[in-house]
């Protein structure tokens, strides 16, 4: 048995160099989502962009990422994996770089709609290399690197904000992610493509040898007969099932979920908060963009926290946790601009939102994305999830601006307030508890309604 475990944890040298590559464009994709938190404060005056205009050009990458996504699963199995990585570091160095060179802000809005078309691909694409190149023995926690190094990079684009701050160079701030990006590409080069696209395409000796040299101690053939066999099984899944027969109730959980995630306004928090907080009495731009950082810093160690209990304390009490927590920090930004509040009771309202949401929804979302169909839906679960999840993060980006203008911010957050109630109602009334289920037994719990067949019978 020992020998068995030792065996299990054999990390070769492809595998450090996959974690390595994912890391980074984990940390790109990040930066890329909070590096205009900061901009904005330069970008603004320097354009003089309307409010209208503002959200135009924060919301501009949300819809690229829409597209992107949307159109990620075909891309990358036609032309590999590998490939669609390369276009995607591409897309991330010149499309980074473009924003600073962008003569005026129509420009500025077509470059974050390409960048958001490259980030798009890449939030599908990356978790799927990794899932698909990583032994078992450390797929978890490689998938969990890459979520962890993408809220990381939202804590370096606000900290880089600070920095460059006395410069107000809003072109730097935003094109920096250019030069991880070359390095990325560099170290994708050097990668293979993966070995269920490989059987996928009938390179089936190519796929053997890459199994082989991924996870040393396995069996390469008993592992591309395991693939084969899957790949038969997930061929026979639609779109469709997600929401038919005893599978409604699941396409309805999961799409809702994806909705629920950003409509209750993580990233009005990710995009404006440096705005927010300096709009309730921290002048100086350095000082709320560094505010800011320890924010996402504080999230990161929430997510961190969640991955180290969630195993212990379930998925449910987990999520509804981080829930309660945004419900409460909403409630505390509702009273801090109902009474003109110092700017520190709306710096504690958008900390403990931004923990509530990282130990909850930004830890658990995609466990219940994976956790919650049988394979043959798996991919088609993913996917209808991560397009309501782009759509309500759209709707936010656009919309968030102009409503605190229009309303104010006690409406306003008194609407995410009761959003957040809503997202509890929803959990606590549809997400199954997955804790300790083999994924095969997941296909029980929606064939019976809803229901694990052992408390049907209590």
């Amino acid at each position: 048995m020992e020998e068995g475990a030792a065996r299990g944890r054999t990390v070769s040298r492809l595998n450090v160099l996959i974690a390595i590559t994912a890391a980074i464009i984990g940390l790109i994709y990040g930066y890329d989502l909070g590096s205009i938190a900061s901009a904005l404060l330069f970008l603004v005056p320097d354009f003089h962009l309307s409010t209208f205009m503002t959200s135009v050009v924060t919301s501009a990458v949300v819809l690229g990422q829409l597209f992107g996504a949307f159109s990620a699963g075909r891309i990358s199995n036609t032309i590999g994996r590998k490939r669609t990585l390369v276009l995607v570091a591409l897309g991330y160095a010149a499309f980074a770089g473009l924003q600073g060179l962008s003569p005026n802000e129509w420009f500025l809005t077509v470059v974050r709609f390409l960048l958001g078309l490259a980030i798009g691909i890449s939030i599908v694409v990356a978790p799927a290399y990794i899932a698909e190149s990583a032994p078992v023995s450390v797929r978890g926690s490689m998938l969990v690197t890459f979520q962890i190094a993408t809220t990381s990079g939202i804590a370096v684009a606000y900290f880089v904000g600070a920095a460059l701050a006395s410069t107000e160079s809003w072109r730097l701030i935003l094109s920096l992610s250019a030069i991880p990006a070359v390095i990325v590409l560099i170290l994708i080069a050097r990668l293979p493509d993966t070995a269920r696209w490989l059987l996928m395409n009938g390179q089936r000796e190519e796929a053997t040898d890459l199994l082989r040299r991924v996870e040393p101690d396995m069996d390469p053939q008993e592992e591309v007969r395991r693939i084969e066999e899957d790949l038969s099984y997930e061929e026979k899944g639609s779109f469709a099932e997600l929401f038919q027969g005893r599978f409604r109730k699941a396409g309805i959980f999961v799409v809702g979920l994806g909705f629920l995630v950003q409509i209750t306004g993580i990233n009005a928090i990710v995009y404006y908060s440096p705005t927010i907080i300096e709009n309730v009495g921290v002048t100086s731009p350095t000082g709320a963009i560094v505010l800011t950082g320890f924010v996402q810093v504080a999230g990161v160690i929430a997510e961190v926290i969640a991955f180290l209990v969630v195993d212990r304390w379930g998925r449910r009490p987990t999520l509804l946790t981080g829930i309660g927590m945004m419900g409460a920090a909403n409630a505390i930004l509702v009273l801090a601009y109902a009474l003109n509040s110092p700017a520190t009771i709306t710096f504690i309202g958008i900390l403990i939102f931004t923990i509530g949401f990282n130990f909850g929804y930004g830890s658990l979302v995609w466990v219940y994305a994976s956790e919650s169909f049988p394979v043959r839906l798996r991919t088609q679960g993913g996917s209808a999830m991560l397009t309501s999840d782009l759509l309500a993060n759209f709707i936010v980006g656009v919309v968030f601006l102009s409503a605190l203008g229009a309303l104010g911010g006690s409406l306003t957050f008194g609407i995410f307030l009761v959003l957040a109630v809503v997202s509890f109602t929803f959990v606590y009334t549809l997400a199954p508890e997955t804790k300790g289920r083999p994924l095969e037994a997941i296909r029980t719990y929606w064939y019976n309604g809803g229901r694990w067949p052992e408390e049907s019978r209590t």
